[in-house]
């Protein structure tokens, strides 16, 4: 098989790091360098403002005095940069493909967040193998000992891509809107994620809700059908009004929370973010990851 080939690609530059470090990409066994809290940002249906919502949450964290650090895990369709008004020249493609390291196409976001950009328009990264998946988390294992939270943007839906950046982190959120599509479609990945990936909790966020009242409901609803037939428990991080200015912030390539700080939406993600920033921590993996990524192995 010629060289040319992406996973032989991913394989070689795996050895190269074991030569050089002495380790293996299936014993990763460090000292912890940090408590860095790893946040799966997720939604069973696209077009509910997850991208969105992972920016501001990021940049209103930044705002609390924590290194943020973000990973656009929409490895096929990835936005986050076009959202912020980036142009990396490089991304997770070329982590995959062994043609740079992981922490080689970070780049800076608002408020010094850091940003891991990923492709747009490359069909064949919305279905890793598990030795590029294993790359993926191996180098960033590395990488999330300087930051104090990492977001993962996963994709919409309930894909293998998805559902094992969901497994990794130590906490996933689910964002929902009031649409019922949304909502069905956020129990099908609570679902999927209980049955399959044996997720005992997630968060759940209601997005541009017309009054709180309207978000509380949404919860509501959601927490009657898990408590009836999951074994998973829901709890319910916050709601983020509909404001005008969000859309605003998307055509401006900023997010909302450093363009108009003062409205409506901004005051959401605050309150969310400072919510984040008080939760107690879970149990972090065993061993010296932050990283709940040995089920690939």
């Amino acid at each position: 098989m010629s060289m040319k080939d992406p996973s032989n690609r991913v394989i070689s530059l795996t050895r190269r790091r074991e030569e050089k470090t002495g380790s293996s990409t299936k014993n990763t066994r460090r000292a912890r360098g940090s408590n860095a809290r790893v946040i799966a940002i997720t939604s069973g249906k696209g077009g509910v403002g997850k991208t969105s919502i992972v920016g501001n949450l990021g940049y209103a964290l930044t705002k609390l005095g924590k290194k943020v650090l973000i990973l656009d895990a929409d490895l096929g369709l990835g936005n986050l940069d076009v959202l912020l008004g980036l142009a990396p020249k490089y991304n997770l493609s070329h982590v995959i493909l062994g043609e740079k390291t992981i922490d080689e196409i970070i780049v800076e976001g608002p408020g010094k967040m850091k940003i891991l950009p990923a492709s747009s328009g490359i069909q064949e990264l919305t279905n890793l193998t598990k030795d590029q998946k294993i790359q993926i988390f191996t180098q960033l294992d590395i990488l999330i000992d300087s930051v104090d939270v990492l977001f993962i943007d996963t994709a919409a839906g309930i894909s293998s891509n998805v559902m094992d950046f969901n497994a990794t982190a130590q906490e996933v959120v689910v964002v929902v809107s009031p649409e019922p599509t949304s909502i069905t479609d956020a129990y099908a990945l609570m679902k999927v994620l209980s049955l399959k990936y044996s997720g005992k909790a997630c968060k759940l966020m209601v997005n541009m809700v017309s009054r709180p009242e309207e978000g509380r409901e949404v919860f509501r609803q959601l927490q009657l059908v898990t408590d009836r037939f999951l074994d998973i428990n829901i709890e319910y991080l916050g709601y983020v009004l509909f404001d005008a200015k969000v859309t605003k912030g998307v055509k401006c390539q900023k997010v909302v929370s450093e363009l108009y700080p003062e409205t409506h939406a901004s005051r959401c993600f605050t309150d969310i973010s400072k919510k984040i920033f008080n939760m107690s921590q879970l149990d972090l993996p065993k061993g010296g990851s932050n990283l709940f990524w040995q089920h690939l192995i």
